[in-house]
């Protein structure tokens, strides 16, 4: 790469940390000054096409121009008081452009970073008093890894359910941090779960699509956090169609989805 090309680059990996050969936490530290965020936004990273994909990536069919930056928004997993890095969760997409760019690079790699992060996705709207259920599958966890790193080192009072859903529990990261803050933060439930069971006979929590769990009442008997929008709001956050279908099901319960910057008891992040 050259020196003109090179100049995009703005920020630097300091940590890789590899969950399983699907999955990668990364943490990229800014050149200059410390990007200030909100616990559940978003930032933008971006590589050049003339970076090398990792070989499990398919092949690209017409490649990007060299000098083309592939950028993609991320949510950040890292705590907003943070100031050596940001970390981010990120899923292998064979398909895509950026991911099998984003899995080869190493440490001491170079990487864009926008210079602010933004969102929605934030407990602003969320009353002070009411309970928190956090829904996501695979790396729709990393804006809730935010939220809780922040939050639950002074708030003891506000309840936190997590749910997060994955095939396999070796797909399911965080998961020792997640145990740990459970442990010792008593206003915190972590309700991991999958779908495989037959293929990962050693894990023995739920198992069931989240929907499933949702409607079947595991929340409410698991962590004591009633799904009424009156005590509790839901934030969802990954795949499409489990977002689509617990929509559905809090909506026979009475929650109603925030739209903009209109206020409601669904609060949904779609970036997938």
């Amino acid at each position: 790469m050259d020196t003109k090309d090179a100049s995009v680059y703005n920020a630097t990996v300091t940590g890789r940390e590899e969950i399983n050969p699907q999955l990668i936490i990364l943490r990229v530290r800014p050149d200059h000054q410390k990007i200030d965020f909100k616990p559940g936004q978003f930032a933008v990273l971006g590589l050049l096409g003339s970076e090398q994909r990792v070989m499990e990536g398919d092949q690209e069919d017409p490649p990007p121009a060299p000098d083309k930056l592939i950028r993609r928004a991320y949510s950040i997993a890292s705590a907003s008081s943070e100031k050596l890095y940001l970390e981010f969760f990120v899923t292998l997409v064979a398909s895509g452009e950026l991911t099998p760019r984003l899995f080869n690079l190493k440490y001491g790699g170079r990487v864009f970073l926008s210079p602010k992060a933004t969102g929605l996705f934030t407990l602003d709207r969320v009353a002070p008093h009411k309970s928190v259920v956090l829904v996501a599958t695979g790396t729709g966890l990393a804006p809730y890894m935010s939220m809780l790193r922040t939050i639950l080192v002074n708030e003891t009072q506000r309840r936190f359910v997590v749910l997060h859903g994955a095939r396999f529990s070796w797909d399911l990261g965080y998961r020792a941090e997640l145990e740990t803050l459970a442990r010792i933060r008593p206003n915190l439930t972590y309700i991991p779960a999958i779908t495989r069971p037959e293929a990962d006979p050693h894990f023995h929590g739920q198992t069931g699509r989240i929907q499933t769990l949702l409607a079947a009442g595991q929340i409410e008997k698991l962590s004591g956090v009633p799904l009424d929008p009156a005590q509790t709001d839901v934030f969802l956050c990954g795949n499409p169609e489990m977002i689509s279908a617990v929509k559905a099901l809090l909506g026979d319960k009475g929650f109603v989805a925030g739209k903009g910057r209109e206020e409601g008891t669904i609060h949904v992040e779609e970036y997938w």
